[in-house]
């Protein structure tokens, strides 16, 4: 019996259902923020303007824009994640993910039509994660089933905004596109091939400034559903899961508040958003728990430069199934959430800059670091008595942004 539930395990613990551009310093598998400016403070963006850059952290901050501004640029992402597997026989070798390099785009755009209306477009990377496997062969070895994921998530966003005195208010429609790809080798290749989707969402966002420093910011993203065909019921078949939602998977709703407040020089920011894991579809399924996610900035300006410095925290949401010991789904879920997607970066510590060649042109670099988080799951009713698996995870990444404004 025991060995019947392996094999079925082995099968299927290939599935990374979330992963990304392979993406990771995040909070899940979304990103602490999209533009250089927002991450080097922490992600701070729904209380604070970042020009351009700020549509998908509250597009009412688009209206500091004084005519028109454009920013492009990208993060070079650098996950180092390593997972081993221990059965009632001792540990397996312990692997590190091949996929530790990657580059995540953003251009954003911003226009000021009239004194009081906004408009912009942009285009991001946005969220995910993944790993690789594939090149591992030691004999006698699980080898982590020499697994290989990728998804790859993009929005498109045109925020429309409104501004009288110090308030604003701004709709933003959003199309998503992602493609999932899930292949793993147990006695040979087994996947779908790749998988493509549109999705539709939405952000609502609002501020006011209060023209003495202060500036408070509120903001809601829709979900957006996304239905990979395929991926996810091949992947899992072999348990005898069912999966409510087949092969859909959500991206989920987030809300929002944040503050911040100018001194002189010195601008201080916080912001708090919840991020509803445990209602979206295909992460529900898995157990994923919502996250509570806050982020403090701090910028310093002087004349053409700028200096940043930030804290991001979230709990994982990746969270431990109950009675991995006893319930063989438990112990599935374990291993899929802690192998296949290990979402489980919970502190980014950032710093960051802007340096102004000219009153038009600037460049803005970010640095964001993700100690290790290690966890270990039980695994127990598939591999036999104190079987688990245990991962270790941090993260870093570089972004670097040009803005030109005219």
């Amino acid at each position: 019996m025991k060995t019947n539930t392996f094999t079925k395990l082995s099968s299927g613990v290939a599935l990374s259902l979330v992963t990304s551009t392979i993406l990771h310093a995040t909070n899940g598998d979304t990103l602490i923020a999209v533009g250089t400016k927002a991450r080097g403070m922490g992600g701070v963006g729904i209380g604070m303007s970042h020009g351009a850059e700020s549509t998908l952290s509250n597009p009412a901050m688009i209206t500091t824009v004084e005519g028109t501004e454009i920013s492009f640029g990208g993060t070079i992402f650098m996950p180092d994640i390593t997972s081993q597997i221990t059965t009632a026989g001792g540990p397996d070798q312990s692997y590190s993910s091949d996929a530790d390099i990657n580059m995540i785009p953003e251009v954003s755009l911003a226009h000021k039509l009239t004194e009081n209306w906004y408009i912009g477009i942009g285009m991001w990377g946005t969220a995910g994660m993944g790993v690789d496997y594939s090149k591992f062969a030691t004999p006698g070895s699980l080898n982590n089933f020499q697994m290989v994921t990728n998804l790859q998530l993009m929005q498109f966003a045109v925020p429309i905004a409104y501004k009288i005195d110090g308030l604003s208010i701004a709709f933003s429609p959003i199309m998503q596109y992602g493609n999932l790809d899930i292949n793993y080798n147990f006695g040979g290749t087994v996947g779908a091939g790749l998988a493509q989707d549109f999705g539709f969402g939405y952000t609502f966002g609002a501020s006011y400034n209060f023209n003495n420093g202060l500036t408070l910011g509120a903001v809601y993203k829709s979900s957006i559903e996304m239905d990979y065909t395929n991926q996810l019921t091949t992947a899992t078949a072999p348990f005898g899961i069912s999966l409510p939602d087949n092969d859909t998977l959500e991206q989920p709703a987030e809300y929002g508040i944040g503050l911040s407040y100018v001194m002189g020089q010195h601008t201080f920011a916080f912001d708090y958003k919840r991020i509803k894991w445990s209602s979206a579809k295909g992460y529900q399924d898995f157990g994923w728990d919502d996250q509570d996610v806050y982020a403090l900035g701090y910028q310093y300006t002087q004349d053409n430069w700028a200096l940043r410095l930030g804290y991001n925290h979230a709990s994982s949401a990746v969270v431990e199934a109950a009675n991995g010991a006893t319930s063989p789904t438990a112990a599935a879920l374990n291993m899929f959430n802690l192998l296949g997607f290990p979402a489980t970066a919970e502190d980014h510590y950032t710093v960051g800059g802007t340096y102004e060649f000219s009153k038009q042109f600037s460049l803005d670099l970010a640095y964001v670091y993700s100690p290790s988080t290690s966890e270990t799951y039980d695994i127990a009713a598939l591999f036999g008595p104190n079987a688990n698996i245990s991962t270790d995870h941090k993260e870093s990444s570089l972004s670097f942004q040009l803005t030109y404004k005219f």
